[in-house]
C-alpha cells in the first residue's frame, strides 16, 4: 500500500467567503420586518386605544405594505440607474472628501484584505487580495522626507549595548565621553527616523 492509498481519517479545509452582500440583504430584511411590525402595532393601537374603524386600519395596513413592497421592488432599478449614470459620467458615487459612499472600509490605520477585492484607479479598476491575504500599511514621511512605513510602538525606551575590546584601557577612558556622544547622537537619529 502506497502513501496515496492510505485512508484519511479527517480532512480540514478552511473556506473564506465575502459575506458583505449577504449581510446587507439580511440588514434590509430586518429593516423591512421592523417596519412591518411597527405598522401592525400602530394599526392595533389605533383600533384598541383610539377607537378607529377596523376597515380604515386594514386599508392603511394594505397601503403601507404596498409602499414597502414597491420600494423593495424598485431598489434594483434605482441601483441600476445609479450605476448607469455613474459609468456614463465616470464617477463612483463620492461622498465627503472623495470617499466612496457605499461599502466604505477605512484603512487609514492599516488593515488586511483577505479576499479578492476591486478598487478604483484613475485609469480603471485594480484588484487586490487575488493571491491571498494582503496587508495595507499607512505611509509616513521621515525626518529626511523619505516616504515609508512607520513602525508601531516607536519612541519607547531604547537600550544600546556597546562592547569595547582594547589593549589600552587608559586610551578608552580618555575617549569615553566622545564615544558616549557618538552613541547618543546615533540613537537620537534612529528615534527621529533619519
Amino acid at each position: 500500500m502506497t502513501r496515496l492509498d492510505t485512508p484519511i481519517d479527517s480532512v480540514s479545509i478552511e473556506i473564506g467567503a465575502d459575506t458583505r452582500a449577504f449581510r446587507l440583504e439580511l440588514a434590509n430584511t430586518e429593516r423591512l420586518a421592523r417596519g412591518f411590525a411597527t405598522t401592525l402595532g400602530d394599526a392595533f393601537t389605533g383600533v384598541a386605544v383610539k377607537g378607529r374603524d377596523v376597515g380604515d386600519v386594514v386599508a392603511g395596513i394594505g397601503q403601507r405594505l404596498s409602499a414597502l413592497a414597491l420600494n423593495l421592488a424598485l431598489r434594483p432599478v434605482e441601483e441600476g440607474m445609479a450605476g448607469l449614470f455613474s459609468s456614463l459620467l465616470g464617477t463612483t458615487g463620492f461622498a465627503q472628501g472623495g470617499i466612496v459612499a457605499d461599502g466604505v472600509r477605512p484603512f487609514a490605520k492599516g488593515g488586511v484584505v483577505a479576499a479578492p477585492t476591486y478598487f478604483p484607479l484613475p485609469g480603471g479598476t485594480g484588484l487586490m487580495g487575488e493571491a491571498g491575504a494582503e496587508a495595507i500599511l499607512p505611509l509616513a514621511r521621515g525626518a529626511d522626507g523619505a516616504l515609508g512605513v512607520r513602525t508601531a510602538g516607536a519612541g519607547g525606551r531604547t537600550s544600546v549595548v556597546v562592547n569595547v575590546a582594547t589593549p589600552d584601557p587608559s586610551a578608552f577612558r580618555r575617549s569615553d565621553a566622545y564615544l558616549s556622544g557618538l552613541v547618543a547622537r546615533a540613537v537620537a537619529r534612529g528615534q527621529r527616523g533619519a
